[in-house]
Protein backbone atom coordinates (compact mmCIF):
# COMPACT_ATOMS: atom_id res chain seq x y z
CA UNK A 1 0.00 0.00 0.00
CA UNK A 2 1.30 3.61 -0.93
CA UNK A 3 0.65 6.08 1.96
CA UNK A 4 -0.27 8.90 -0.11
CA UNK A 5 -2.34 6.84 -2.70
CA UNK A 6 -6.39 7.64 -1.83
CA UNK A 7 -7.55 4.43 -2.60
CA UNK A 8 -5.19 2.54 -0.58
CA UNK A 9 -5.79 4.93 2.61
CA UNK A 10 -9.52 3.65 2.25
CA UNK A 11 -9.00 0.11 1.93
CA UNK A 12 -6.45 0.96 5.40
CA UNK A 13 -9.56 2.12 7.01
CA UNK A 14 -12.64 -0.08 5.98
CA UNK A 15 -14.23 -0.02 9.22
CA UNK A 16 -14.56 3.57 9.25
CA UNK A 17 -16.56 3.68 6.10
CA UNK A 18 -20.67 3.61 6.35
CA UNK A 19 -22.67 1.24 5.30
CA UNK A 20 -23.61 3.19 2.41
CA UNK A 21 -20.18 3.13 0.79
CA UNK A 22 -18.63 0.02 1.20
CA UNK A 23 -20.65 -2.38 -1.09
CA UNK A 24 -18.70 -5.68 -0.68
CA UNK A 25 -15.11 -7.18 0.48
CA UNK A 26 -13.77 -9.30 -2.11
CA UNK A 27 -10.64 -11.60 -1.78
CA UNK A 28 -8.82 -8.96 -3.96
CA UNK A 29 -10.51 -6.11 -4.29
CA UNK A 30 -13.13 -3.73 -2.66
CA UNK A 31 -16.87 -2.84 -3.95
CA UNK A 32 -17.79 1.11 -3.29
CA UNK A 33 -20.93 2.45 -3.90
CA UNK A 34 -20.33 5.44 -6.31
CA UNK A 35 -21.32 9.32 -5.74
CA UNK A 36 -23.74 9.35 -8.68
CA UNK A 37 -26.31 7.07 -7.97
CA UNK A 38 -28.33 8.67 -10.71
CA UNK A 39 -26.79 5.60 -12.57
CA UNK A 40 -28.39 3.68 -10.19
CA UNK A 41 -26.18 0.62 -9.07
CA UNK A 42 -23.06 2.32 -10.13
CA UNK A 43 -19.45 1.12 -8.56
CA UNK A 44 -15.97 1.59 -8.15
CA UNK A 45 -14.48 -1.60 -7.62
CA UNK A 46 -10.79 -1.18 -6.27
CA UNK A 47 -8.01 -3.79 -6.04
CA UNK A 48 -6.86 -4.49 -2.67
CA UNK A 49 -3.00 -4.68 -4.21
CA UNK A 50 -1.68 -1.17 -5.19
CA UNK A 51 -0.95 -1.14 -8.71
CA UNK A 52 -1.51 1.32 -11.63
CA UNK A 53 -2.09 -1.16 -14.11
CA UNK A 54 -4.19 -4.34 -14.77
CA UNK A 55 -1.05 -6.18 -16.49
CA UNK A 56 0.97 -5.45 -13.07
CA UNK A 57 -1.04 -7.88 -10.86
CA UNK A 58 0.05 -11.23 -10.64
CA UNK A 59 -1.41 -13.58 -13.66
CA UNK A 60 -3.96 -15.49 -10.82
CA UNK A 61 -4.63 -12.22 -9.05
CA UNK A 62 -5.38 -10.39 -12.16
CA UNK A 63 -7.79 -13.17 -13.13
CA UNK A 64 -9.84 -13.05 -9.51
CA UNK A 65 -9.77 -9.53 -10.09
CA UNK A 66 -11.72 -9.63 -12.97
CA UNK A 67 -13.85 -12.80 -12.25
CA UNK A 68 -14.93 -10.03 -9.30
CA UNK A 69 -15.35 -7.65 -11.40
CA UNK A 70 -18.07 -9.57 -13.30
CA UNK A 71 -19.61 -10.92 -9.86
CA UNK A 72 -20.51 -7.23 -9.16
CA UNK A 73 -21.84 -6.69 -12.43
CA UNK A 74 -23.76 -9.69 -12.49
CA UNK A 75 -25.31 -8.19 -9.01
CA UNK A 76 -26.02 -4.44 -10.47
CA UNK A 77 -27.47 -6.17 -13.48
CA UNK A 78 -29.92 -8.68 -10.94
CA UNK A 79 -30.86 -5.72 -8.60
CA UNK A 80 -31.59 -2.86 -11.19
CA UNK A 81 -31.86 -4.68 -14.34
CA UNK A 82 -30.21 -1.55 -16.17
CA UNK A 83 -30.14 -1.47 -20.23
CA UNK A 84 -26.66 -1.42 -20.63
CA UNK A 85 -23.38 -1.47 -18.21
CA UNK A 86 -20.36 0.83 -19.17
CA UNK A 87 -16.87 -0.62 -17.45
CA UNK A 88 -13.90 2.42 -17.26
CA UNK A 89 -10.55 1.50 -16.31
CA UNK A 90 -8.67 4.71 -16.65
CA UNK A 91 -6.53 5.80 -13.29
CA UNK A 92 -5.40 8.95 -15.34
CA UNK A 93 -6.21 10.74 -11.50
CA UNK A 94 -6.13 8.31 -9.18
CA UNK A 95 -3.33 6.26 -10.19
CA UNK A 96 -4.65 2.82 -8.65
CA UNK A 97 -6.17 0.39 -10.13
CA UNK A 98 -10.02 0.45 -9.76
CA UNK A 99 -12.95 0.13 -12.11
CA UNK A 100 -16.26 2.22 -12.96
CA UNK A 101 -19.10 -0.07 -13.57
CA UNK A 102 -21.88 2.27 -14.57
CA UNK A 103 -25.57 0.75 -14.89
CA UNK A 104 -27.32 2.56 -18.24
CA UNK A 105 -30.69 3.24 -18.51
CA UNK A 106 -33.17 3.88 -21.27
CA UNK A 107 -34.56 6.91 -19.68
CA UNK A 108 -31.18 8.61 -19.49
CA UNK A 109 -31.14 11.73 -21.81
CA UNK A 110 -27.48 10.83 -22.57
CA UNK A 111 -27.44 7.22 -23.13
CA UNK A 112 -25.49 7.48 -26.68
CA UNK A 113 -22.67 9.84 -24.31
CA UNK A 114 -20.14 8.26 -21.91
CA UNK A 115 -21.13 9.14 -18.46
CA UNK A 116 -18.01 10.84 -17.92
CA UNK A 117 -19.18 14.01 -19.86
CA UNK A 118 -21.68 14.47 -17.21
CA UNK A 119 -19.65 13.53 -14.40
CA UNK A 120 -17.11 16.50 -15.60
CA UNK A 121 -20.26 19.03 -15.71
CA UNK A 122 -20.44 18.38 -11.98
CA UNK A 123 -17.54 20.22 -11.23
CA UNK A 124 -19.18 23.63 -12.82
CA UNK A 125 -23.02 23.25 -12.87
CA UNK A 126 -24.46 22.47 -9.22
CA UNK A 127 -28.11 21.54 -10.57
CA UNK A 128 -25.89 18.79 -12.70
CA UNK A 129 -24.07 17.92 -9.50
CA UNK A 130 -27.17 17.15 -7.66
CA UNK A 131 -29.07 15.67 -10.83
CA UNK A 132 -26.51 13.04 -10.53
CA UNK A 133 -26.08 13.12 -6.63
CA UNK A 134 -29.71 12.20 -6.53
CA UNK A 135 -31.00 8.42 -7.32
CA UNK A 136 -34.44 6.85 -7.14
CA UNK A 137 -33.07 5.09 -4.15
CA UNK A 138 -31.26 6.03 -0.90
CA UNK A 139 -27.43 4.96 -1.19
CA UNK A 140 -27.83 2.64 2.13
CA UNK A 141 -30.91 1.10 0.36
CA UNK A 142 -29.03 0.42 -3.66
CA UNK A 143 -25.73 -0.94 -1.50
CA UNK A 144 -27.87 -3.66 0.97
CA UNK A 145 -29.53 -4.67 -2.06
CA UNK A 146 -26.15 -5.54 -4.26
CA UNK A 147 -25.05 -6.49 -0.81
CA UNK A 148 -27.74 -9.03 -0.02
CA UNK A 149 -27.34 -10.31 -3.80
CA UNK A 150 -23.82 -10.86 -3.14
CA UNK A 151 -24.31 -12.56 0.18
CA UNK A 152 -26.66 -15.36 -1.47
CA UNK A 153 -24.38 -15.87 -4.46
CA UNK A 154 -21.61 -15.91 -2.19
CA UNK A 155 -23.59 -18.53 0.20
CA UNK A 156 -24.32 -20.42 -2.99
CA UNK A 157 -21.26 -20.58 -4.68
CA UNK A 158 -19.62 -22.09 -1.11
CA UNK A 159 -22.65 -24.63 -1.05
CA UNK A 160 -21.43 -25.54 -4.86
CA UNK A 161 -17.70 -26.26 -4.02
CA UNK A 162 -18.68 -28.04 -0.62
CA UNK A 163 -20.64 -30.38 -2.36
CA UNK A 164 -18.31 -30.31 -5.71
CA UNK A 165 -15.53 -31.90 -3.46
Amino acid sequence: MKKDCPYCQKLGALEYLPAAELVWQFPHSVALLGPWQYYLGYCILASRTHATELNQLPEAERRAYLDEMCLLARAIEDCFHPHKLNYELLGNQVPHLHWHVIPRYKGDPELLQPAWFAFERTKTDRSERQRLLSGPLKNEAVANTMREWLRQATDRSQESGIRSQ
